[in-house]
């Protein structure tokens, strides 16, 4: 059982007398309990980070480019066994979970270790200035359930190699992925104090951190709401905030795109992890021309959607990871019915007993004034719309409090590059650009602040210093 915290370099009894339990989305049974993590817990960490930074500050590149590599062997050498926890304590389908929730974050870190070896921290002349970068300091990172390994690895590559120290706060739905992590790094022999975990909730340990006096920065993944009360308790003490948060993302099908191509693969951006995914594809724009064959098309390539037990092989929607989430996205499916969406396939009914599944669901004839077209819903559920003409469809795409991600198709490259730069998101697929792990990621407007991954992910962890001569 991981009834433990890791603070100071060991794994140590929490001060909590409460525990929360681990459960598997798939058949709903308790898999493992963690604590429920206190303020107590909270400063002990920081305490241990805080003594810790001056000697890790102090480290050269090569050192700190040394343990992350050793961090990397160990993800490397344990893939199987991490997507055998993803796969059982998220629900992700464990060909998704080898795939995307372990190989992303191993290419993630492995681009800081080639990253760190590179990067000019003390070398950029300004007129007759020297401009050198150096560690923010202690960093708390808040990381969420639907990525558990990636959003930690993200967070924890970067900030270990710009010289920070850490405490991680994993989410309590899916935890166990991080704690593996921490056993890896454990086995790295990273000098106590500079990486801690601490168990628990949002409310009581993530609030913690977040308003914490000796916290220099927070680094936060989660729902925009949760991201407000992040940037509120930081304010106190002026600590630098970067968030990413949620998103409501376009996929603009211009008239002369390859119509089955974009449907399929807009669909499948909108499925991936059984919808929970931050920059799903969940607003499939359509020309109003195509519309009745891009609503057949997204129908029949749902359907391929198998619901089921993430570790069978034809199962390509796992459960989702929780009963509220559950709850909450059957609540949004019955609200679309209820503005007038038609259902094209799917609903808020599944045959599948026990776990928490919702079948693959496409919404037809979606406006852009209802709910489910307006608010992040974070599960298997697509909205198709209908535009009449470019600047109708850019409207459309930018009419949304979010800005994380977007996609453009069409036979034009150059007129689907146009068309992208006119729309307000942070990352933006052209006819269906693959993931890059070293380009910027994060949002615009309510999509958050900051940016993670490659340089611009390393730099918010640097603090900038001008010296004049």
């Amino acid at each position: 059982m991981r009834d433990v915290i890791y603070v100071g370099g060991a794994w140590a009894d929490s001060t909590a007398t409460a525990t929360i339990d681990v459960i598997n989305p798939a058949n709903e049974q308790v898999i493992d309990r963690i604590p429920a993590g206190t303020a107590a817990d909270a400063d002990r960490a920081v305490a241990q980070a805080r003594r810790a930074q001056a000697d890790w500050e102090a480290t050269t590149p090569e050192d700190r480019a040394a343990y992350l590599r050793a961090i990397l062997a160990g993800l490397e050498a344990r893939q199987d066994d991490l997507a055998r926890i993803i796969a059982t304590d998220l629900g992700a389908p464990y060909a998704l979970a080898q795939k995307v929730h372990v190989g992303t974050p191993i290419a993630v870190l492995a681009d800081v270790v080639d990253l760190l070896e590179t990067y000019d921290f003390a070398g950029e002349r300004c007129g007759n200035s020297v401009i050198v970068r150096e560690p923010v300091g202690v960093v708390g990172a808040i990381t969420p359930w639907n990525y558990p390994l990636h959003q930690v690895v993200a967070k924890v590559g970067p900030a270990l190699a710009a010289g920070c120290t850490i405490v991680l706060k994993p989410s309590e739905v899916a935890p166990l992925a991080a704690y593996a992590l921490a056993d890896l790094i454990d086995e790295a022999g990273l000098p106590p104090g500079v990486f801690n975990l601490v168990a628990g909730t949002g409310p009581v340990v993530g609030e913690a951190i977040a308003a914490h006096e000796d916290v220099d920065m927070v680094s936060f993944t989660g729902s925009t709401r949760a991201g407000r009360r992040v940037a509120e308790l930081a304010a106190a003490s002026v600590k630098r905030v970067a968030l990413e948060l949620g998103g409501k993302s376009p996929n603009l099908i211009l008239p002369d795109a390859d119509l089955p191509l974009a449907v399929k693969v807009g669909v499948a951006k909108a499925f991936v992890n059984s919808g929970q995914t931050c920059n799903a594809l969940t607003r499939m724009l359509v020309p109003r021309a195509l519309y009745d064959e891009a609503v057949a098309l997204a129908a029949k390539a749902a359907e391929r959607y198998t619901p089921g037990d993430p570790f069978d092989e034809g199962t390509r929607l796992g459960p989702l990871a929780s009963r509220a989430q559950l709850d909450r996205v059957r609540d949004y499916i019955e609200k679309g019915v209820e503005e007038g969406a038609r259902l094209v396939t799917g609903g808020a009914e599944t045959s599948l007993r026990p776990g928490y599944h919702v079948p693959p669901t496409v919404f037809a004839d979606v406006t852009p004034s209802m709910t489910i077209a307006r608010e992040e819903i974070f599960g298997p559920v697509l909205s198709i719309l209908a535009y009449d003409a470019e600047d109708d469809a850019v409207r459309i795409a930018n009419d949304t409090p979010y800005g994380l991600a977007a996609a453009v198709w069409s036979a034009d490259r150059d007129h689907a590059v146009a068309v992208a730069r006119r729309i307000k998101a942070g990352q933006i697929e052209i006819n269906g650009g693959r993931f890059n792990p070293s380009a910027p990621f994060g949002g615009y407007k309510r999509s958050g602040l900051g940016r993670e991954l490659g340089r611009y992910g390393l730099e918010e962890f640097l603090e900038v210093k001008s010296l004049q001569f």
